[in-house]
């Protein structure tokens, strides 16, 4: 028998794999316990529509992110801190402090784990940010570390 399966089933296959399985797997497992559909053409036709919108979806998005990138590019944030001798921080600067800078400066909202930091950050001055925002997507923001 033929199948649409709607749930990721270890050995068969994942959601949205037209699969063909034996008749009793199907019948007593897959079809009674709503992790398949018989694979008739109005369900088939009814996959490969869900399939185009989520492509379309994920275009949107993946569009979205690469503008947000390029104004990413174009901005820049100052972080105010105490600072000792040298330019020496007191603690360091995190990513929550870049997020919460870039929501109050820029309006932006960027989730802080999304903010990669290659060191951490214990030293006034300015700093390349990478920002990941989506697979494959990623944008960098200027840091400016200065003393209070």
């Amino acid at each position: 028998m033929i199948v649409i399966l709607k749930k990721d089933i270890k050995g068969t296959g994942k959601a949205g794999d037209v699969v063909k399985v034996s008749d009793g797997y199907a019948r007593n497992m897959l079809l009674p316990k709503g992790y398949a559909v018989e694979a008739t053409d109005g369900n088939i036709r009814s996959l490969e529509k869900q399939k185009a919108v989520q492509a379309q979806k994920e275009a949107d998005e993946k569009a979205a992110a690469e503008k947000l990138a390029a104004e990413l590019a174009e901005k820049k944030i100052v972080i105010r801190t105490k600072a000792g001798e040298g330019g020496r921080l007191f603690g360091s600067i995190t990513s929550k402090d870049i997020a919460d800078a870039a929501e109050e400066q820029l309006g932006i909202s960027i989730d802080k784990k999304k903010i990669q930091l290659n060191r951490t950050v214990k030293q006034t001055g300015h700093f390349d940010v990478e920002i990941k925002l989506y697979q494959g997507v990623k944008g960098t923001l200027s840091v400016d570390i200065v003393e209070e």
